[in-house]
């Protein structure tokens, strides 16, 4: 006799109305069947909160007019109805006091990324997350692309050989003009040093780049040399971002990240070269991973269940047969599926396998940090030191 196994309730913090990250993520808890929405605080706005609540058919009892009064009542309710895991969807100034408060009240937590403001308030964080009992994870969701892990396999197996090059880029034009006085208010937050935090594209997408070169190189980056821009008038953060970094094994590598490209739209990419090869993935063509060999001519592996030349880390993120395209929804989906996983079975260490966790946090945040420094430094090399 199959036993059923319970939705796991979820709550949102942020994400009223306006918020795409906020509905991606709904849409992608959404995917495997594994969650049900069961309250949020989404807006300070009263009506958008309720409206946002209505919309997704929550009752108005528990549409919460702040974060804290959900933690409240939610903790306050028996076990069997109460929201289990708390989705942070905030601008960046809440992510670590929302998930603070959340674990010590018995909460899981998946937040947006960065993780926090800086690398001292994350490490207090992880702290927190150390004397508690939940799990945490961080929306970093390119990792959750099935030939991202391919890529990873690869290259951990030594199919390129010894790395030596690693090349990623994340540029974006959205932000070519002050967008932010013409009423967006996703670039207006963006701007303001108290909301985003010290780092403005760095942070923003150059995370992402980040932890994507370091993910699936399976090194660290040990050495920023960096030069930060802001190329509109008026702007306060960087809104553009180049470096070159040394990685813990010897491997070089260059790292390109800006918000000012008029034109481009979401084309993350990295390539890899080893002494043997070379490994290419796109982020707006995600179900192929070019490789490249010496001796060999060029080939392309494509994504989808059944294909026997993947790994399983891949295959296993993958629903649908070859040449059904999946996409950005699919990889955040795949980690909510690990999430859920971890939540109905037990974690690491605080973490869901498969799920960027609290390392990866304070990783970001040091890479942030590092690149600021580096970029107001004189000397050729600043070092990224991150003790996780």
């Amino acid at each position: 006799m199959n036993t059923v196994i319970p939705k796991i309730r979820m709550g949102f913090v942020g994400g009223g109305e306006g918020s795409f990250i906020a509905q991606a993520h709904h849409q992608a808890a959404g995917l495997d069947g594994r969650f049900e929405l069961v309250c949020g605080a989404f807006s300070r706005d009263a009506q958008n909160n309720l409206r946002t609540g209505n919309r997704l058919g929550l009752p108005q009892s528990r549409c919460y007019s702040t974060w804290q009064l959900m933690l409240e009542a939610e903790r306050a309710l028996p076990a069997e109805q109460s929201m289990e895991l708390l989705v942070i969807v905030t601008p960046n100034h809440l992510h670590a006091p929302v998930a603070s408060e959340a674990l010590a009240a018995g909460f899981h937590v998946f937040s947006e990324k960065p993780a926090a403001l800086s690398l001292a308030e994350l490490q207090d964080l992880k702290t927190r997350l150390n004397n508690s009992a939940g799990l945490y994870g961080l929306a970093h969701t390119y990792l959750g692309y099935p030939m991202v892990w391919q890529a990873r396999h690869m290259v951990r197996n030594g199919v390129i050989g010894n790395l030596r090059k690693v090349l990623v880029e994340y540029p974006q034009g959205w932000l070519s003009q002050d967008v932010a006085s013409q009423g967006n208010k996703q670039a207006e937050w963006r701007g303001q040093l108290a909301l985003s935090g010290a780092g403005g594209c760095i942070a923003d997408i150059g995370t992402h780049a980040f932890s994507l070169a370091e993910f699936v190189a399976d090194q660290a980056i040990t050495h920023l040399c960096a030069n930060l821009g802001v190329h509109v008038e008026g702007r306060q953060l960087d809104d553009d971002a180049a470096m070159l970094f040394k990685m813990a094994q010897g491997a070089s590598g260059v790292l390109i990240a800006s918000q000012v490209c008029a034109g481009e739209e979401n084309p993350l990419s990295i390539r890899v070269y080893g002494d043997k090869g070379g490994l290419e993935w796109r982020q707006e063509q995600p179900a192929s991973l070019i490789h490249r060999s010496l001796d060999q001519p060029m080939r392309t592996l494509r994504s989808g269940t059944g294909q026997p030349w993947l790994c399983e880390a891949a295959t296993q993120r993958m629903r649908l047969p070859a040449g059904h395209p999946e996409g950005y929804l699919e990889a955040m989906a795949n980690l909510y599926g690990d999430f859920a996983t971890a939540i109905r079975t037990g974690g690491v260490n605080h973490a869901a396998p498969g799920v960027p966790g609290i390392e990866v946090g304070l990783r970001g945040m040091a890479f942030i940090e590092a690149a600021i420094a580096s970029h107001r430094s004189d000397a050729k090399w600043t070092p990224l030191e991150c003790n996780v």
